[in-house]
Parts: structure tokens; sequence; C-alpha cells
């Protein structure tokens, strides 16, 4: 009874025990932060949102009806026919598109180049200390949390864009008032609640790991049948990481659907949450991985019809590539018996190795565990054809004395 509890209760830690590792490992991490936010320069409808953001921010405002009435009179006093002087008053939604789209032209050249990726990063990363603690209410410098919103402070880049356009000739940009630069980065009314959850999975970040470990080793260890309490308490953690990695697809479909008015671009906003999400699907993932090969594991060492046919086949194998290697001349010596004698040993020892290899491993993905388990499984096979060369050996027994000469 206290097994089965314990691997429920490690089974269920499992998911929390990733969020807490995200929160205090990934999320409160400056290097990390900036390495997940910085392809997002060059995403491009984080471009198209900070394009459009940067022009409403620049503002810059010509008055075409005033400007072609001044130059149609100026004209007209000149000897201009009046005809040819309203024409050029018909003028000013031309003019007014021309100066908007040099504006617009000079903001998607600005996104789209690598200033931009520089002016973002940097930006973020003097920032990080408010984007991380976002989730506990505060937030200062380029980085704003107030009432449930979460805005980023553009002014560099805008700044950037109005010297542009005084240099391309827009001399109205330099009169542009100072404006407001924020672009929504994110907004709901659940973070102050959102807030308190990351406080107190911070808090427990270093611990929640190694006392989820602590229980599942427990439960099994408890149990009457380890083999099948560790193949449970594996498929276990592998099902509560699926279950969050679809409440996440889950919550994504529901945040977008419901984005508020204040967020410029459903597709930046997206881009932006996949990114800030991705290393925590990637650990999820890599424990559903993690759970299956080691159910399989626990599987195929167990007294299953299949697993011992899998067993007997590879056996036979070693077998035939030892006989075959004995009849060429090539032989292990005392290292094929030592390997026989301490097989088992020997796969535990490997096994715990590669063990001790993915927990010291940083961040590791669903490929770390498919290498380590193909390292695992090359080992594997390496041990059992030394151990079939010296089982051999043994079978062949001593070599027959040399009878003494006449």
């Amino acid at each position: 009874m206290a097994s089965a509890v314990l691997i429920v209760l490690a089974c269920i830690l499992v998911p929390v025990s990733v969020l807490t590792v995200w929160v205090h490992d990934i999320v409160l991490d400056t290097d990390r932060y900036v390495e997940t936010v910085q392809p997002l320069a060059s995403d491009p409808a984080i471009e198209a949102a900070a394009s459009n953001r940067i022009v409403e921010a620049v503002d810059v405002r010509v008055d075409g009806k005033q400007v072609t009435a001044e130059l149609a009179a100026w004209l007209e006093s000149q000897g201009l026919p009046p005809r040819a002087a309203q024409a050029v008053k018909g003028l000013a939604p031309q003019l007014d598109a021309a100066v908007n789209g040099a504006a617009e032209k000079v903001a998607n050249r600005f996104v789209e180049s690598d200033r931009f990726e520089k002016v973002w990063t940097t930006a973020n990363r003097a920032a990080h200390d408010a984007v991380v603690h976002a989730l506990t209410g505060k937030g200062r410098g380029a980085v704003g949390v107030e009432e449930g919103t979460v805005t980023l402070d553009v002014g560099a880049a805008v700044d950037r864009v109005k010297e542009e356009l005084v240099d391309a000739g827009v001399s109205p940009a330099e009169k542009i008032p100072d404006v407001d630069k924020q672009m929504v980065l994110f907004q709901s009314d659940k973070l102050e609640r959102m807030q308190g959850a990351a406080h107190a999975l911070d808090v427990l970040g270093n611990w929640m790991p190694v006392l989820t470990v602590v229980l599942a080793a427990a439960g099994v260890l408890l149990a009457y049948r380890r083999r099948r309490a560790l193949a449970k308490t594996a498929l276990g953690a592998a099902l509560a990481c699926l279950i969050v990695a679809i409440g996440l697809v889950v919550a994504r479909r529901y945040y977008l659907d419901h984005l508020p008015p204040q967020v410029q671009s459903e597709a930046a906003a997206a881009a932006i949450f996949d990114h800030l999400l991705h290393f925590l699907r990637v650990t999820l993932r890599t424990v559903i991985v993690l759970g299956v090969v080691i159910a399989l594991g626990a599987y195929f060492i167990g007294p299953g019809g299949w697993a011992r046919a899998v067993r007997g086949t590879s056996e036979r194998t070693a077998d035939s590539v030892a006989r075959w290697a004995d009849t060429h001349g090539i032989h292990t010596g005392r290292l094929g018996t030592w390997t026989a004698d301490y097989r088992r040993w020997l796969t535990i020892g490997v096994l715990l190795l590669l063990a001790l290899l993915f927990a010291l491993w940083n961040h590791p993905t669903v490929l770390t565990v498919l290498l380590l388990v193909l390292i695992y499984l090359a080992v594997l096979a390496l041990i059992a054809l030394v151990a079939a060369t010296g089982r051999r050996k043994r079978a062949a027994g001593p070599p027959a004395p040399t009878a003494p000469g006449p």
C-alpha cells in the first residue's frame, strides 16, 4: 500500500518538477532567456508587429491638405491656371501616403536588419530581471508589468527609425513628440495568480526534482515486484507529462482566442508564447520518451515471452559471432572469461554511468535520450560478444598437455 501511494505521488510530482525546473533554470536564467527570445527578432510575425508598432510610435504626420493648399496658392500667384492649382490641391492624399510609405519602408528595413536583432537582444538582456520578475509582479527598465499586462519598451528602435527618417529627408520626423513606445508582450487577468504559483515553484525549484526521485525510488524499493513497479512508475510519469503537454496545447489555443485589444498581432503573440514555452515542451517530451524507454527496459529484462525471445536471439547471435571469430583466430583471452563472469555487474555499471551522464546533461532532449539508449545498446552488444568468446573458451577447456619427446 505504501509503495503504491509513493509511486502515485511521484508520478503526479514529475510534471510539477518539470515546471519548477523550467521556472528556476530557464525563466530565471539570463543566458537561457536571451537564447529563448533571440530568434524572435527574426520571426516574421514579430518583425511585422514591431514594424507596425514603430510606425505608430514614430507617428509622422504631415498635413497634406495644408501643404498642397499653400503650394497651389503660391503657384497660382506665379500665374498657374486655377484648374492646375486645384489639381495640385488634389495631391494631398498622395502626399500623406508617400510620407507614411517612407516611414513604413524605413521601419521595415530596420526590423529586418541585424541592427534590430542587436537592439532586441540588448533590450531583453538588460531588462531580463524585469521579465523574469514579471511573474512576481515586479517590472522595471524596458519591461513593465502593471495590472496583468507585460510590455516591452521599443523606444530604442523608435529613436533609430526617427534618425533614419531624418537622414532619408523626411524632415517632419525631427518634430516627432514623445509618445507611447510600449509593445504589449502578454496580457492576462490571471497574471496575479500565475505570479503566486511561480513564486512557489521558484522556491521549490531546487528541491522538487530531488524529492520526486526519492519518492519514486522509495516506492519501487518497497514494492513486492520491483521490476513491474519500475515500469508502472515510468509509464505513470510519462502519462502525467503527456497530460500537461496536452494542457499546454489547449492553453495556447484558449489564450490566442481570447487576446485583448492591446495585443497588436495574434501571430506575434503566438510566436512569443511558443518561444517562451519551447524548453518546457521539450522537457515534457523528453520525460515522456524517457518513461517509455525505462518501461520497455523493465519489460525486456523480465520473464515475458517476447522478452525471452529477444534475449535468446541476441545470445545466439553473439555465440555465432564468437564461433566465427574463433575459427578466424580472433580471441579475447582472459578479458572474455572475466567479462562472462562479471557480465551482470558490467551491465548495471554501464547503466548507472549513463544515468549519471543524463542527470548531469544540461537540458537534455529527446535526442539525448535516444543517443544514450543507442550507446547503451551498443555497449550491451559488445559485452555480450566478449562474454560469448569467454564462454566458448571456458567450454573448450585448457589446452591438452604436449606429450614429452623420446
